[in-house]
């Protein structure tokens, strides 16, 4: 498996009517007709109609290693000779617990006063669990303060903060939730001083009745937006003084940028009293303070992950712990940097055809034409045909994303995928 191929048409009937069967099932139709063998090799996957593409989304972020990484593959064959398949809360083994002393270990790295690590098995999960530890420690405080933009997930609790009111149609409200504006780069220190304001201006509406502010320091689903450490610094500052708790979404941002961290990539450590991870950490975790420490019964769950997921998970952070990812020669770095160059080169020849790129580390982001939510789908499509996998992110305008899978791909993957991202683009230019 060494590049992209057309599907087999032998199996295209069959594969439309598992297409239609998974949609059915689900009660909703799929982003794209994607149902995948199971099998791949670096950023190529290959799909039930016999196709083989580029997952340059990482199946959302999750496969940060690529497929069928050596190290991926180790942990689940020593997971498969393990009496436990999933780790319970009760009855945990070593290999929670190993799992979660290594992501304390990391977030420790550069001063954070991180001293413990409460693992489960999803990001929305630990986000809920990050609410809960904030709100009990600063009870009777119930609202929260966020960025507008922002995306922390679709429970009933984190919809609520998710700034996106399409997703909370129908439901109850459950949080009393206010926006600070995000960075602008056009105006960096206007956009610096807006947001300061508007928290400050929160702060003295709602006296004493915010516990904590959820920092997304790299707005993901809103396209990739970053901002330089000193616009969070001021408002984490900011929010310390008033006794407001600091929690950090790190997500999406883990093992993506220059650090293990996005919080330690900014030089923020000493400020972060709770963060969550996920994604590509295979299972997900809450670490936090010691002066935050839940008490008994708050933080619980039956499931804490797969063993597999956590073996995955351990070797994956000290694979990239041990070896030359980090820092600003490394291979984050490096890769993205490189294929940042090529999206360069191509808006050189297009003006017309892209905007950007933008995003931090494996996180990077373009926008196709005018920004346009139907000419960007034209061109994801069209893209996807082709054999690179984008997702749209953001809106007005909406971006084309890409999370590179940084385990696994190579300079020349990313060449291949920047050719057809060209093509692609100039097939879909709107007339």
């Amino acid at each position: 498996m060494v590049d992209i191929c057309p599907a087999d048409p032998a199996r295209q009937y069959d594969y439309a009517a598992l297409i239609a069967e998974a949609q059915a099932v689900r009660g909703g139709r799929l982003i794209y007709p994607y149902l995948a063998t199971g099998l791949g090799h670096g950023p190529l996957v290959e799909l039930a109609d016999g196709s083989v593409k580029y997952d340059l989304v990482a199946g959302v972020g999750t496969h940060h290693m690529g497929h069928a990484h050596p190290v991926v593959v180790a942990a689940a064959l020593d997971a498969a000779l393990m009496s436990t398949v999933m780790e319970g809360n009760l009855q945990a083994s070593v290999v929670a617990q190993e799992f979660g002393h290594t992501l304390r270990d990391t977030a420790r790295e550069s001063g954070a006063a991180i001293e413990h690590c409460f693992v489960s098995t999803s990001g929305a999960m630990a986000c809920e669990n990050a609410l809960k530890i904030a709100f009990q420690a600063k009870a009777p405080a119930d609202r929260l303060l966020t960025y507008a933009g922002c995306f922390t997930g679709r429970t009933l609790a984190t919809v609520q903060i998710t700034d996106r009111p399409a997703f909370r149609d129908g439901l109850p409200s459950t949080l009393a939730v206010d926006y600070v504006p995000f960075y602008d780069h056009r105006d960096p220190e206007g956009s610096t001083a807006a947001a300061v304001g508007t928290l400050d201006q929160h702060l003295r509406r709602h006296p004493g009745k915010y516990a904590a502010m959820l920092f997304e320091l790299i707005l993901g689903e809103g396209g990739f937006y970053a901002a330089p450490a000193e616009f969070h610094r001021a408002l984490m500052e900011t929010c310390r003084a008033a006794g407001v708790l600091v929690l950090v979404d790190e997500v999406q941002t883990f093992l993506r940028t220059s650090r293990p961290f996005a919080f330690q990539h900014l030089g923020l450590d000493e400020l972060v009293d709770v963060v969550w991870v996920g994604k590509a950490s295979q299972a997900c975790a809450t670490l936090f303070r010691a002066d935050v420490a839940p008490r008994p019964g708050l933080v619980t769950q039956t499931f804490t992950a797969s063993t597999a997921a956590l073996l995955a998970g351990t070797a994956i952070v000290r694979h990239f712990r041990d070896n030359d990812f980090f820092g600003p020669n490394g291979r984050i770095c490096s890769l993205s940097g490189h294929f940042r160059t090529r999206l360069h080169a191509i808006r050189d020849r297009h003006p017309h055809l892209l905007g950007g790129p933008w995003g931090e580390g494996a996180m990077v982001a373009f926008t196709p034409f005018d920004g346009d939510a139907a000419h960007v789908k034209a061109f994801l499509d069209d893209l996807y045909q082709r054999g690179v996998i984008g997702l749209a992110a953001g809106g007005g305008p909406t971006r084309a994303r890409f999370l590179l899978p940084v385990g696994g791909v190579e300079v020349a993957h990313l060449d291949r995928c920047a050719e057809l991202i060209e093509a692609s683009l100039v097939a879909t230019e709107p007339t």
